[in-house]
């Protein structure tokens, strides 16, 4: 996707971020919900504001229109301390992935390969030696995408969506950044 830009989100974008999110989920639920996630509960206005708020929060452009988001930030999920990491690093060099996501109508156009690797790009400048993220463990499209891009299986925990989300397993990802220029 040539004319895509991918830039810090807004406050300006808050309407079409929420709109993307929706567009998501509408979609998943008319054909397979490979996330399991549901309107109204997650992703919503809730992770937007504090990604905007906390300057973590990145969403790619097409033609001016929202193609795709994603947070990045250091917030480890409970659960992830019992996975047996293959990077050992402190808290503090570790970039984790949150609420990623591709418009339907950008499917399989690359948005979410070009945020990947903007996210990768973008914790290898702040030092971070690692990058870390869960999916759920019936999410089969993400796991390739991710696994094609060289995220390491690390483990599969339950992260406590259960009760709010019904979902109980996820296998959780890491990717070196080690040696990456920075």
């Amino acid at each position: 996707m040539n004319d895509l830009e991918i830039k810090q989100g807004t406050e300006h974008d808050v309407h079409e971020i929420l709109a993307l999110y929706d567009a998501v989920i509408e979609y998943l639920e008319a054909h397979t919900n490979y996330t399991g996630w549901k309107k109204g509960v997650y992703p919503t206005d809730i992770q937007a504001e504090e990604g905007l708020k906390e300057g973590t929060l990145y969403i790619a452009l097409s033609s001016g229109r929202i193609a795709g988001s994603i947070i990045i930030n250091q917030k480890q999920e409970e659960g992830y301390e019992l996975i047996p990491w293959k990077t050992p690093v402190e808290p503090e060099e570790v970039a984790v992935i949150h609420t990623f996501l591709v418009h339907p109508d950008y499917l399989k156009a690359g948005v979410g390969r070009a945020l990947l690797e903007f996210a990768e790009k973008r914790a290898a400048e702040e030092g971070r030696k690692t990058m870390r993220l869960d999916v759920y463990d019936r999410n089969e499209p993400a796991i390739r995408l991710y696994e094609s891009m060289g995220y390491e299986h690390a483990g599969t925990a339950d992260l406590g969506y259960e009760p709010f989300l019904g979902l109980k397993w996820f296998r959780v990802y890491e990717k070196s950044l080690q040696g990456r220029n920075q």
